[in-house]
C-alpha cells in the first residue's frame, strides 16, 4: 500500500512537471514572437523615418539652390521677373526626373506634382499667375540629384505667412487686418524703431530706400515611395549699406564718427572725386561725408585743414532735384543720408557680423594680399573680410568686389580697389608710399572699439592718412555707384524665418 502511494505522488509530480514545461516554453515562445514583432515594427520605423528624413533634406536642397541661384556670382544665377516683385509673379525651378513631367502650375493634372499649396496660402490658383520657369542644375554628370519636384519663388503677403491649414495670417503691423494684397518688405534700418509683430517686416507699396523685399521660397520634394515634404523659407537680400538717399554711399569717402581725422598727401595727383564714374549717371555725390557737425565737433575742421589742394576734392552736396554743378571744398554733413544702423557702434558691429557671415574669405591678421583667395575678377567680385590689420605694401594688383578690415589699413597707392572698402573697427586707414592706384566705388571708416577691442558707447575718432615723400602718393578715391552697387550685393538672401508646411494629401 505504501508502495501504490508513492508511485501515485511521483506520477502527479511528474504531470506538473510536465505543465510547467510547457508553460515555461509557450512564454518563451510569446517573448520570441514579440521580439520578433518588435524588431519588424523597429525596422519599420526606421525605414519610415529614413524616408521622411530623405524628403525632408531633398525639399531643403531645393530651397538652397533657389537661394544660391538668386546671387548674381552665381554661375547659375537667374534673375526675378521685376524688382520689386510683383503678387502676379511666380518663379518656379523644376527637378524632373526619369522623363516625368514637372508642371506645379497645371493645379488640374495630379500626375504632374500640382502646386496646390500655392491657393492655400494666397487664395488664388497659380495657373493664374504670370509663371516663369527654370531648371534644376542639380542632377551633376549624369548623376542624380535631391529628389526635389519643384521650388516656388514669390512675393509674401500677411496672408501668405499664416498657416496654410487655418486660414490664419500674421499681422506684422498690428493694424488688425490681415492684408492678402500687399508685399511684405524687410527694413533693417526701422526694425528697432516699429511696432511690428514680426521686427523688420513692414507692410507698404511705396517701400522706404533702406527695405528689401521679402520673399518666399517654397520646396516640394517625393520620394520614389510616395513620402512627401513640403519646406518653406522667407528670406530678404542682404545688401551693404542701403542708402536713405542714395541707394549707397553718401560719399566718395565717408568717414563717420565723432572728431574724425583726415590729413592728404597735399599733392597735385591725389584727388577724390565726388562725381559719379558710372556710365550714363550724372550724380554728384561729396568727395568727403563726415555725420557730425554738432557744435565742438572738429571733423569739418580737420578735413578742411588735410584735404589740400581744395581744388583735388570735386563733388557736390546732397541735395533734392538734378544734381548742382561740381564744386571744390566739396566736404557735407551726410547724417541724413546714412542708414541709421551704420551711425552706432553696435549697429555697425552687427553689420560686420553680418558681412563676415557671408563673406568669400574670412582672414585673420596681421595678414596680407598673400591670403586673399583665387579667382577675384570684374566679372567675380568677392567679398573679403580681413579680422585684424591687412597690409597692402608691395601689392601692385587690383581687387574687386568688396573689403572689409576691422583693424588698420596699411595701403599702398600703387594698389587699386574696383569696389567698397570699409575699415569698421580700429577705422585707421594709412599709406606712406607712393603709387598710382586708386580706389574706385566707394570708401568708408569708422571707429567702434577701442585698442583693447572693446566695442564703444559711441563712434570714436575715425582716421585717414596718405602721406609720405615724392610727388605721385596715389591717385585717390573715385565714386562709382555702379561698381558700389556690384560690391553691395545682395552678398546673401538671409533667412527670416523657415517652416515646414503640413501636406493635407
Amino acid at each position: 500500500m505504501k508502495r501504490q502511494q508513492q508511485f501515485d505522488s511521483s506520477q502527479r509530480e511528474g504531470g506538473a512537471a510536465l505543465l510547467i514545461a510547457i508553460f515555461a516554453l509557450l512564454l518563451i515562445s510569446v517573448v520570441a514572437i514579440a521580439l520578433i514583432v518588435s524588431s519588424g515594427t523597429d525596422s519599420a520605423l526606421a525605414s519610415n523615418y529614413r524616408t521622411s528624413a530623405s524628403a525632408y533634406y531633398a525639399a531643403l536642397a531645393g530651397v538652397e539652390e533657389a537661394r544660391g541661384r538668386l546671387m548674381p556670382t552665381n554661375p547659375n544665377y537667374f534673375p526675378l521677373p521685376a524688382s520689386p516683385m510683383g503678387l502676379t509673379q511666380v518663379v518656379y525651378i523644376i527637378n524632373p526626373s526619369g522623363g516625368e513631367t514637372v508642371a506645379p502650375d497645371n493645379t488640374s493634372n495630379p500626375t504632374t506634382y500640382p502646386d496646390n499649396e500655392y491657393k492655400q496660402e494666397f487664395g488664388v490658383d497659380v495657373s493664374a499667375r504670370l509663371v516663369t520657369k527654370y531648371t534644376s542644375v542639380s542632377p551633376i554628370a549624369g548623376l542624380p540629384g535631391p529628389s526635389y519636384k519643384w521650388v516656388r519663388i514669390n512675393a509674401v503677403t500677411e496672408q501668405s505667412l499664416g498657416n496654410p491649414l487655418t486660414g490664419t495670417g500674421v499681422d506684422v503691423n498690428s493694424d488688425g487686418v490681415i492684408d492678402a494684397v500687399t508685399p511684405l518688405f524687410y527694413d533693417p534700418a526701422n526694425k528697432n524703431a516699429m511696432n511690428v509683430v514680426t521686427p523688420g517686416l513692414i507692410e507698404t507699396l511705396t517701400p522706404p530706400a533702406t527695405a528689401s523685399q521679402a520673399l518666399e521660397i517654397t520646396s516640394y520634394a517625393v520620394m520614389p515611395n510616395g513620402s512627401q515634404k513640403m519646406v518653406q523659407y522667407v528670406v530678404r537680400p542682404l545688401v551693404v549699406f542701403p542708402g536713405l538717399l542714395t541707394q549707397g554711399f553718401p560719399a566718395a569717402l565717408t568717414l563717420s564718427g565723432n572728431n574724425v581725422f583726415f590729413d592728404g598727401p597735399g599733392t597735385a595727383s591725389f584727388y577724390i572725386r565726388g562725381q559719379d564714374g558710372c556710365a550714363g549717371s550724372s550724380a554728384m555725390m561729396p568727395a568727403i561725408g563726415y555725420t557730425n557737425s554738432a557744435g565742438g565737433d572738429t571733423s569739418h575742421t580737420n578735413i578742411i585743414a588735410g584735404a589740400t589742394p581744395a581744388s583735388n576734392y570735386q563733388g557736390a552736396p546732397l541735395v533734392p532735384g538734378p544734381p548742382p554743378a561740381p564744386s571744390t571744398s566739396s566736404f557735407s554733413d551726410v547724417s541724413a543720408a546714412m542708414n541709421p544702423n551704420w551711425m552706432t557702434p553696435s549697429g555697425l558691429d552687427a553689420v560686420v557680423q553680418d558681412i563676415t557671415n557671408n563673406a568669400d574669405a574670412v582672414i585673420t591678421g596681421p595678414t596680407t594680399p598673400a591670403s586673399f583667395p583665387p579667382g577675384m575678377s570684374p566679372s567675380h567680385p568677392m567679398t573679403i573680410v580681413v579680422n585684424g590689420d591687412l597690409d597692402l605694401n608691395a601689392w601692385h594688383n587690383t581687387g574687386y568686389g568688396l573689403l572689409l578690415v576691422t583693424g588698420t589699413l596699411k595701403y599702398d597707392p600703387d594698389a587699386s580697389w574696383q569696389g567698397v572698402v570699409l575699415v569698421i573697427g580700429q577705422g585707421n586707414f594709412v599709406s606712406t608710399k607712393a603709387g598710382s592706384g586708386q580706389i574706385n566705388g566707394a570708401m568708408f571708416i569708422a571707429k567702434t572699439r577701442d585698442l583693447a577691442g572693446n566695442l564703444l558707447a559711441t563712434l570714436g575718432a575715425a582716421s585717414f592718412s596718405q602721406l609720405g615723400s615724392g610727388s605721385n602718393l596715389g591717385q585717390g578715391i573715385n565714386y562709382n555707384s555702379c561698381l558700389v552697387q556690384s560690391a553691395q550685393g545682395p552678398i546673401t538672401y538671409k533667412v527670416l524665418s523657415f517652416r515646414e508646411i503640413p501636406l493635407t494629401n
